[in-house]
């Protein structure tokens, strides 16, 4: 099986990025440009059928793809710390400038920190903007001319169309990944091709209690690519995978075909559960039931591993988080609120920056495992976003960065 990458970027970026895809076996590279970082969203559209993956050569249209909610594949951005900016070091050392005195934006000032820290070079004087949403090419380009104006030597910018209007003004050099970085970035995005082709195939089960027969429900599984199966006296047994299953939740938040039964029956509560066997997609069914039997009369809930269980809206678009009362969310993600607004009070006090799991449970005195599950709920739930990895500091795994959004 050959996997295509849609490679999305400037033009100066994609053909060197798309051939260090190429080179991959089993892997060929989609080439798509764009003028500017904007038009991001709109590629993904137009060719969302045509790639099984996306790998953008940045964070900027990344993050605008994302937030567009256009993007229905696995999706990576060429990170842009480490050897990119290390490469970049030098480059400016060796053209004479004072890299003690820049001003670098879409990099956060802890990746700069760790990277300049690990060459020896002192960071007092280096300013750094990280990439935030609505951030635009204008607010980038003041930061850097108000750190020219500060005594910045050089400006080290990640985004093409800052670098065209600061490059007639002042001394710029666009950042430009490495091989080395886009290697990595190909790697990650490759395990998630392969562990959403193994997710997709996972079984899902659902256990749909209603209160008079099965009317209505056999159109709607037949709609899930499932089957229907009588379980008990009132209560009916439906077979199908995530994949499917995932698309009519829109990515496991709402349930319109709830609603819909509802209109039918007085009683509509169905319990899904995924899992690698049939028994265990069972147990997790049977556990999700008896949460919706909790909840209320017309209630679907989605059981995961790892005690995950997300009570399903039953109508969609859900809202967005900031329009929900932290009591439904509470409810939907299966945390407590006062958890949530210790998070919430966790999330102001950070801002923009990302997170760890280890730092989450020094935050809420919780133990690490704690925090990953909270973590792992809430990302289920869109109120937290992956952010990259840190490096642990042992021979253990790195850790997760998470940029918490309630």
């Amino acid at each position: 099986m050959t996997v295509e990458i849609g490679v999305i970027g400037p033009h100066d970026l994609v053909d060197d990025v798309a051939a260090t895809c190429d080179e991959q076996p089993g892997t060929t590279a989609r080439r798509l440009h764009y003028d500017h970082e904007s038009q991001a969203p709109a590629i993904v559209e137009a060719h969302a059928g045509q790639v099984d993956a996306w790998l953008f050569t940045g964070v900027v249209p990344y993050t605008l793809a994302r937030e567009a909610s256009s993007l229905n594949r696995p999706a990576v951005f060429v990170d842009y710390t480490g050897a990119t900016l290390l490469q970049a070091a030098v480059r400016l050392l060796r053209a004479g400038h004072d890299v003690t005195r820049m001003s670098i934006d879409t990099v956060t000032g802890t990746d700069v920190a760790t990277t300049f820290g690990e060459a020896g070079l002192p960071v007092e004087r280096v300013r750094s903007l990280p990439y935030r949403s609505g951030l635009s090419s204008e607010d980038v380009v003041a930061f850097h001319r108000r750190q020219r104006k500060a005594g910045a030597d050089v400006a080290l910018t990640c985004i093409s169309s800052v670098y065209e209007v600061l490059r007639h003004e002042m001394a710029a050099l666009r950042l430009a990944p490495s091989n080395h970085s886009v290697r990595t970035a190909l790697r990650q995005l490759l395990l998630q091709v392969g562990s959403q082709a193994q997710e997709d195939a996972q079984i899902a089960l659902g256990l749909a209690n209603l209160s008079d027969g099965d009317d209505g429900l056999l159109k709607e599984v037949a709609a899930l690519g499932g089957t229907l199966a009588r379980f008990a006296p009132d209560t009916y047994l439906i077979v199908t995978t995530r994949g499917p299953l995932h698309d009519a939740t829109s990515g496991f938040t709402a349930l319109p075909m709830l609603r819909r039964i509802a209109d039918r029956h007085e009683t509509v509560q169905i319990g899904f559960g995924l899992g690698r066997s049939a028994a265990e997609a069972e147990n997790l069914a049977r556990r999700a039931l008896s949460r919706a039997r909790r909840v209320g009369p017309t209630t679907a809930v989605l059981s995961l591993r790892g005690e995950t269980d997300i009570v399903l809206e039953s109508t969609t678009p859900t809202p967005r988080p900031s329009e929900v009362n932290l009591a439904v969310i509470a409810q939907r993600v299966g945390l407590s609120v006062p958890t949530l607004l210790r998070l919430r009070d966790v999330r102001t006090s950070v801002g923009e920056e990302p997170l760890t799991s280890r730092e989450v449970a020094d935050h809420l005195r919780v133990q690490q495992r704690t925090a990953r599950r909270m973590l792992h709920r809430l990302e289920l739930a869109g109120l937290a976003e992956r952010a990259g990895n840190l490096a642990s500091g042992t021979s253990g795994r790195p850790l997760t960065l998470y940029r918490l959004t309630l």
